[in-house]
């Protein structure tokens, strides 16, 4: 672990709508951001992604509970808490972090069980996904 990583830590644990404005001190200019709805490339396109997790996302929190890597990447075990259409959510994610020799990020991708933590809370699809969950797993 460095200070990039260490750095780029504390920007994302305390990110904001009004901090946002600052990624581009953190992230490459052609940067590679991925989840499991998202992979595009670019600051603008990057500060999008999150611009749309604080519109449809309140009360957000993250934290990161492990760092480690070397140089030029980290991983960073995560927890992602808030409300989504007036309910808590909450789910661990990892993220892949490579870095550029000056520091700053050149690709984020996030790792988290978008099925479980997302999909099955939906109404219809949720109910579905989840008998398929049941029927399959070893009892």
């Amino acid at each position: 672990m460095n200070d990039a990583h260490q750095n780029y830590r504390r920007f994302l644990e305390t990110l904001t709508p009004e901090t946002l404005e600052r990624l581009g001190d953190f992230v490459s200019d052609d940067v590679r951001f991925a989840d499991p709805f998202n992979d595009v490339r670019g600051v603008e396109a990057m500060s999008q992604v999150f611009r749309h997790m604080f519109d449809t996302v309140s009360e957000i929190r993250f934290s990161v509970h492990r760092i480690f890597g070397d140089s030029t990447v980290c991983m960073m075990e995560w927890r992602f808490e808030g409300r989504l259409q007036g309910t808590d959510w909450s789910f661990p994610g990892t993220s892949v972090i490579e870095f550029e020799e000056d520091g700053r990020v050149r690709s984020h991708v996030d790792y988290w069980d978008a099925g479980t933590n997302f999909y099955e809370r939906l109404p219809v699809i949720g109910w579905l996904l989840g008998a398929i969950r049941r029927r399959i797993a070893i009892h």
